[in-house]
């Protein structure tokens, strides 16, 4: 192209992008893109991540809201079964079973909850309740089940136990007194190497209550 000429002055015409400028240019290009792409990538998969560990920690504190309530609700009642009194309250490592009034389906109820140690995917535990609500009118009614925590390393069940002639107390990992019900529990949850323990106490201890007895004596029932 010409350039443009005048009096005292000229202008060179522009010879425009070489090839060569055009492949460096669209190259530049395309690596932005993906380096933004990878960036979005990579900010998206934290919000995942984040909004994933925000429900595991919700989800986490309403079922331990959920155990600590019914422990606490706990009520000790006793049932006969082929002629024999049977005790409502067993408790070991990776199970806990108990008359409680508080449910989780039907709130304020009397209820036998069971709390059970299974295993989850992989080398994980989860655990679950299965409750049954009790009408001492109409018997019990069918079992409800729920998991209440999911991923965990390790979820046990400890009792503070002290015998009759014991100074101090100790911690087990099994009730040894059929009968009784002890002062405190201790639940213990581990997530990736942090090891989360809450101790719950018993409002109602000592011996249990037969419920068939107080309903035949006239005395008002739970």
């Amino acid at each position: 192209m010409r350039g443009i000429r005048g009096p005292g002055f000229t202008i060179q015409g522009s010879g425009g992008f070489t090839l060569l400028e055009l492949v460096v240019s669209f190259t530049i290009i395309g690596l932005l893109a993906v380096i933004i792409a990878s960036a979005l990538r990579v900010s998206l998969g934290a919000v995942e991540r984040a909004d994933r560990m925000v429900d595991a920690l919700q989800r986490m504190r309403t079922s331990i809201n959920i155990i600590n309530s019914q422990v606490q609700s706990q009520v000790p009642l006793t049932y006969e079964e082929d002629g024999e009194r049977r005790y409502y309250f067993e408790g070991n490592g990776e199970s806990l079973q108990m008359a409680t009034a508080y449910s989780i389906w039907n709130g304020q109820s009397i209820c036998v909850v069971r709390y059970e140690v299974v295993s989850d995917e992989g080398d994980k535990k989860a655990l679950k309740a299965y409750e049954r609500i009790i009408r001492p009118s109409e018997g019990a009614e069918d079992v409800m089940e729920t998991e209440l925590l999911s991923g965990a390393d390790e979820i046990a069940f400890e009792y503070f136990y002290k015998g009759p002639t014991d100074e101090h107390g100790e911690w087990v990992d099994e009730w040894p007194e059929e009968g009784t019900l002890p002062d405190r529990l201790r639940l213990s949850i581990s997530y990736n190497g942090s090891r989360f323990s809450m101790v719950i106490p018993v409002r109602v201890t000592g011996r249990v209550m037969d419920l068939s007895a107080q309903r035949a004596s006239g005395e008002e029932t739970l």
